[in-house]
């Protein structure tokens, strides 16, 4: 047995030899298209006829209206808000609704709100004693709506359902296409202390004085928005996502101390019944002035009432038409100017409202902040279609609401202040002036998606700033800025496609990074002329509407012909970064001599490329390969090419010899992409003599190869130094892998 082993052994292997040439080979699974440049259709919602494939509204699309009266007094002494409106209701949906969704968002607040509970907590390692007392002895501020009835028109009462920040108003009948009804709901609330209690409103007590100074929001309640995207909007307000609702038109009465000082969204209806006769003088300078901002209640006059404390009372009486929301600021120690802004054929009001605290900053930079915002907006969108702007001065706030906002930053006791605190405020300023566009007007839905608001506006922000004051310090914008956050732990990312009350990192992925892919799109993808016209589309197109993300991202595409399925994938559906870097340069030499092992490419055949030519042949070859020889390393000149300037005599007369090309030097460059996502490729040559050419090689360049690529360049100078994005344009995370060589004191080549 032993003398047979081997030869039997050799006799299976010979056979499993034969067997394994005849036996097809296994193929690899297959798999499903994984391109970065695949379309979007497994992302966006299907088209229909409320909305088109274009992203334009389509012939049945349609939006519900609710119109408000209000009653509102305002108990200062007491710090609470009472209130009663009528809401008129117009069912514009094709179907009937049983019931309406009333929003309540104070009950944030209550003291049976689950917000708190919804939130980590951890011991701290220290405490303020203020801060101890407040989260373990003390009572929690009992905040929330009081609600006292609910009735029809008619004054009956109307059975209601309140969930947390939600009130579901029972209808007596089904409300049908095209009709109305209308209701009444009486309430108050404790307004909250927002330094102490925090929130998005409330009002700052001064203690010096004893004075406060409200900024009063969702104050009353508000319908919810039902559309054709997900019925009714009724999403509980955690604190994160903020609003979504319907346009209407708004009458509301605000009773206050006789002393104070207020604006609101809308135009003031009796002003000569609460302003002083000086004052009302000066408002009306103040509509003629346009190159500076007119006192119409000085500083003077607003510390005057400081002391005061008025137990008399005024109404100030509001209108305000085609907005979706309403916001008061009251104090007795508001000061108060303002100056027109010409915008298209109107005049527009920018006013400012601040305590003697905000001097001299205010008066200096916020009316006029107001005005330019109003002009750059205007000038990428649509002209600003309201009366007036209104920027107050509330400590810590930076919030938004039609033709109202509030604003922090303030100078020292002293009066001065540092560039940080001066860019912070006129920052804040033209962002929340700027919210008026977006969502106030391009009325998204800031429950579900914050980006449409935030990142959008924050692009605008960038822009009027940078036209404010080119040396701004914008915080947001350029791409460059957005990298340590995309850079940084995966696990504290989340798309920018994430619900509002689930997104971490909320400035840097709600404001930071959708600015930043925006200015990509306008600087580096698109152009300006593309996506100005493309954003300008967008805008008009869902002004006084509601728009969706597909919305956006369908119009960006069809007003511009230019494919962003691959940039939206990637920027807004992942958390993938961008890292693209030169992985080889080689040198290449023209030689006449066939090289070794030189086999004729059998072309695959494709209409799209021209077959190639016989005759005589000149050969690329790297200065690493064994056919380089030292004689080729000199600039190449066709003229001194024997196979090429035989070509060029026979062919081309003097004249066109002159406009022939002379290229002396030939690189290969190998790019390689560590990074998923895919982007522009921009290089930069810069030559021996000091001079720089930049090429820029689109997305698409990826569409075969998402590893790597390569290009070919003919130059009539040697390269000294090559740089992938060298204005750091896209946001890439690692530029350690950009340049080449790595020590660019000495080329190479060289």
């Amino acid at each position: 047995m032993k003398n047979i082993k081997f030869p039997l052994l050799l006799l299976c292997f010979v056979s499993q030899l034969f067997y394994a040439q005849d036996k097809p080979k296994t193929k690899e699974a297959g798999h499903e298209d994984v391109n970065k440049f695949r379309q979007m259709y497994d992302l966006l919602a299907t088209p229909n006829m409320y909305r088109t494939a274009s992203g334009a509204p389509g012939p049945e699309y349609y939006q519900q209206q609710a119109d408000y009266k209000m009653s509102i007094e305002l108990d200062d002494k007491n710090q609470k808000l009472f209130g009663s409106e009528t809401i008129t209701y117009t069912n514009n949906a094709k179907e009937s609704l049983d019931y309406l969704w009333v929003q309540l968002d104070q009950n944030q607040h209550a003291k049976t709100s689950k917000s708190p509970l919804a939130e980590n907590q951890n011991p701290d390692d220290a405490i303020s004693v203020n801060g101890f007392s407040k989260k373990y002895l003390q009572e929690p501020f009992d905040g929330g709506f009081k609600i006292e009835y609910v009735k029809d028109a008619a004054g009956k009462a109307l059975p209601y359902n309140i969930n947390e920040t939600m009130m579901r108003v029972d209808l007596p009948k089904p409300l049908k296409h095209g009709e109305k009804c209308s209701f009444s709901v009486k309430w108050w609330y404790n307004i909250n202390n927002y330094m102490i209690v925090g929130g998005r409103s409330g009002y700052e007590h001064f203690a010096k004085d004893g004075n406060n100074l409200y900024v009063l929001a969702q104050f009353y309640p508000r319908m919810a928005v039902y559309n054709d995207v997900e019925g009714w909007q009724n999403m509980q307000f955690w604190g994160g996502g903020e609003f979504a609702l319907p346009f209407g038109n708004f009458e509301v009465d605000i009773t206050v101390p006789a002393d104070h000082i207020m604006e609101a969204t809308g135009v003031l209806q009796n002003r000569a019944e609460v302003f002083t006769a000086e004052q009302v003088k000066r408002y009306e300078q103040a509509e003629k002035s346009f190159d500076k901002p007119v006192i119409v209640v000085t500083q003077a006059e607003a510390a005057a009432k400081e002391s005061s404390f008025s137990t008399a009372k005024k109404t100030w009486k509001f209108k305000a038409e085609n907005v979706r929301d309403f916001g008061i600021a009251t104090s007795r120690k508001l000061i108060y100017d303002a100056m027109a802004v010409k915008i298209g054929d109107k005049n527009v009001m920018a006013i400012s409202v601040y305590p003697k605290e905000g001097n001299p900053l205010w008066e200096q930079y916020s009316t006029r902040a107001v005005a330019h915002t109003l002009k750059s907006y205007s000038k990428y969108t649509f002209d600003f279609p309201y009366p007036k702007a209104v920027s107050v001065n509330a400590q810590d706030q930076g919030m938004e609401y039609p033709m109202i906002c509030w604003n922090f930053g303030r100078p020292e006791e002293d009066g001065t202040f540092s560039d940080g605190v001066k860019y912070g405020m006129l920052g804040v300023v033209i962002h929340e002036v700027g919210h008026n566009f977006f969502p106030m007007i391009v009325n998204s839905d800031e429950r579900q998606w914050t980006w449409m608001d935030e990142g959008l506006n924050t692009f605008m922000e960038y822009l009027a700033e940078q036209s404010f004051d080119p040396n701004f310090p914008s915080r947001r914008g350029p791409a460059k800025l957005i990298v340590p956050y995309m850079s940084g732990d995966q696990s504290g990312l989340v798309p920018i496609m994430t619900n509002s009350e689930s997104i971490k990192q909320f400035g840097n992925n709600a404001y930071g990074k959708p600015a930043a892919g925006l200015n990509i799109l306008r600087e580096t993808i698109m152009g300006h002329e593309l996506f100005d016209f493309a954003f300008r589309t967008y805008a008009n197109r869902w002004k006084f509407k509601h728009p969706t993300p597909e919305d956006f991202f369908r119009t960006m595409e069809d007003a511009s012909a230019v494919d962003l399925d691959w940039f939206f994938r990637g920027w807004f559906y992942t958390t993938d970064f961008n890292d693209i870097g030169i992985k080889e340069v080689k040198r290449y030499f023209v030689s006449a001599e066939t090289p070794k092992g030189y086999k004729e490419a059998k072309a695959e055949f494709s209409p799209r490329k021209p077959k190639s030519t016989s005759g005589p042949k000149v050969y690329m070859i790297a200065q690493s390969s064994e056919d380089f020889k030292p004689e080729l390393n000199k600039a190449f000149s066709y003229k001194e090419a024997k196979p090429l300037s035989e070509f060029v005599d026979a062919n081309f007369s003097d004249e066109e010899k002159a406009k022939l090309a002379d290229p002396k030097y030939f690189y290969h460059i190998t790019f390689e992409k560590p990074g998923g996502l895919v982007m522009p490729i921009i290089l930069e040559m810069t030559f021996e003599d000091g001079t720089t050419e930049t090429q820029t090689f689109p997305a698409q360049i990826w569409r075969m190869n998402d590893r790597e690529v390569s290009r070919f360049f003919a130059t009539t100078k040697p390269v000294k130094k090559f740089t992938v994005d060298p204005k750091l344009e896209t946001a890439d995370i690692d530029v350690t892998n950009n340049v080449w060589p790595k020590e660019t004191v000495k080329s190479k080549f060289d």
